[in-house]
């Protein structure tokens, strides 16, 4: 028990930069980093308006906490700024959405591939841990269940082909130069501050203000995590130390099918 506290102890002295701060999961996992008093680099991709994204949903206090950073992880000069002299990245900056990666798949090779190989690049340099961000979409549709890590990988868009590409690079990285890196693969996020297009707060907002409801395949089969869940998934890897080439699903292990979610909500 002594042993667990001090690892504890030790762990949230790490100084930590989370990559695509301002998004869904990475602005939950900024402020629970912070809440755990790690200290943090957040850093949002860089606009006009000084947008800081999902982080302005923060408790103030809790942000003070937070040192936030512009930038784009496909510039190497900056990123290696950023990196050099912390602990662990973790990578959330990505392009997601499956929809836009049919219209620009070139986006998602240079942000998602090319962001990754400076990160690896970076990490390497200056001897840092990352934990990467994959996606449950490598497996592609399901050849058993529950899908575990040994499930085939078959990318059926642009972005998760993206992403498989992303997960070999980083694994090349892991056997070639010794790199203490690893993945993680979170099933379907579901939570405060989602986007509109995913089908949970899409339902809501069509509940409440529609009559009709578009919905498409309502026997489509999903595992759906609430954000903390999945968050915490990142803590846990945080704390161990010995996890180097591992990929991880983060997961329930239950399906639900959207018409079911369709019928709680209904009833809510």
């Amino acid at each position: 028990m002594i042993l667990i506290v001090h690892t504890y102890i030790s762990v949230f002295k790490m100084k930590i930069v989370v990559l695509g701060s301002g998004g869904f999961i990475g602005s939950h996992l900024v402020e629970k980093l912070a809440k755990l008093n790690f200290k943090v680099r957040a850093l949002v991709h860089y606009n006009a308006s000084g947008s800081i994204g999902n982080l302005k949903y923060l408790d103030k206090n809790l942000l003070k906490k937070v040192n936030i950073y512009y930038g784009d992880i496909c510039d190497k000069f900056y990123l290696d700024n950023l990196v050099k002299g912390t602990d662990i990245v973790i990578n959330l900056a990505a392009l997601i959405s499956i929809p836009y990666s049919y219209k620009s798949p070139n986006s998602y090779i240079k942000n998602n591939i090319e962001g990754l190989s400076n990160i690896l690049l970076s990490c390497l340099k200056h001897k840092v841990r990352l934990i990467h961000a994959s996606t449950s979409e490598v497996y592609g549709t399901a050849q058993f269940t529950p899908i575990d890590e040994n499930h085939p990988i078959n990318a059926q868009s642009p972005y998760a082909a993206s992403k498989v590409a992303c997960d070999s690079l980083l694994i090349s990285y892991v056997q070639s130069f010794n790199l203490n890196a690893s993945i993680i693969r979170p099933f379907n996020a579901f939570g405060p501050r989602q986007s509109q297009r995913a089908i949970i707060p899409s339902l809501i907002c069509q509940m409440l203000k529609k009559n009709k409801i578009d919905i498409g395949n309502v026997n489509t089969v999903r595992d759906f995590n609430y954000v903390e869940d999945i968050v915490n998934g990142f803590i846990a890897t945080i704390k161990k130390k010995k996890v180097s080439g591992e990929i991880i699903n983060i997961g329930s292990g239950n399906s639900f099918k959207i018409i079911d979610i369709f019928k709680i909500l209904k009833e809510l």
